[in-house]
C-alpha cells in the first residue's frame, strides 16, 4: 500500500498503516495538484486552438488525451469582432484522466491518480482567458473548479488558479502562447490540506 494511500486511511481513522508512512494534509494537495500539473497547459493548448478554429460564438469542441488515459475536453465560447482584444468562457471535461505516474521523491512510491469532472458541462471548471493585443500581446485568466480523483488518492481537489502569459502569431495568422511566459500561481484545495502553486512554463 503506497504511502500516499496510507495518509487517506489515516486521515478518515482507518487502521493499518504506521506513523512512518503519515503525509500532511498540505502533502497530499501538493500531490493532488501535481497529478494535474502537465493538463493545465494542455487546456491552454486546447483553448488557443479553439480560439483559432472558431467561426462563430461557440469553439469546436477540442480533444486530447492523458499521457496514461483518459480524455481532456475543452468546450465554450469566445468573442466575436474585429477587435484585437477577445475573451474565452471555456469548460474543462476530464474522463478516466491520468498523465501517468507522480514521482514525489526518491525515497517515496511514485503516486497514480486519475482525475474526472462533473458530466454537467456547467459544473465542470471553468477556464476564462482575455487576450490582449491580438496576435503580439498577453493573456490573463483563471482556472476555477472541482475535480474527482480515484487511485492513492481519493476524493476531491478543487484549483483556483490565475494565469498570465504572452501570445504570439504563430507564423500562419493563428495565435499561440509564447513559450515559457506562461505563470500560474493560486492554491490546490484537497480535504483538509492547501497546496500554493506557483509555477512557470
Amino acid at each position: 500500500m503506497s504511502a500516499v494511500a496510507c495518509s487517506f486511511f489515516l486521515a478518515v481513522g482507518l487502521a493499518g498503516c504506521g506513523d512512518d508512512d503519515e503525509v500532511s494534509s498540505d502533502e497530499q494537495a501538493r500531490r493532488a495538484y501535481l497529478g494535474l500539473d502537465e493538463s493545465i497547459s494542455k487546456a491552454l493548448q486546447l483553448g488557443f486552438d479553439g480560439f483559432n478554429a472558431a467561426s462563430s460564438a461557440n469553439i469546436p469542441p477540442q480533444t486530447t488525451t492523458g499521457a496514461a488515459a483518459g480524455t481532456l475536453v475543452i468546450n465554450g465560447q469566445v468573442d466575436q469582432g474585429s477587435s484585437d482584444n477577445k475573451g474565452m468562457r471555456l469548460r474543462v471535461g476530464m474522463t478516466g484522466y491520468s498523465d501517468g505516474e507522480i514521482t514525489v521523491s526518491e525515497d517515496e512510491e511514485p503516486v497514480n491518480i486519475t482525475y474526472a469532472s462533473n458530466t454537467d458541462t456547467t459544473l465542470q471548471p471553468e477556464l476564462t482567458l482575455q487576450l490582449r493585443n491580438i496576435p503580439g500581446g498577453t493573456f490573463t485568466g483563471t482556472l476555477v473548479g472541482d475535480y474527482d480523483m480515484t487511485g492513492d488518492l481519493a476524493g476531491k481537489v478543487t484549483l483556483n488558479l490565475s494565469l498570465t502569459g504572452d501570445i504570439e502569431d504563430d507564423g500562419t495568422g493563428k495565435v499561440r502562447r509564447v513559450a515559457g511566459s506562461t505563470r500560474v500561481t493560486g492554491t490546490a484545495t484537497s480535504g483538509d490540506g492547501t497546496y500554493n502553486v506557483d509555477v512557470t512554463r
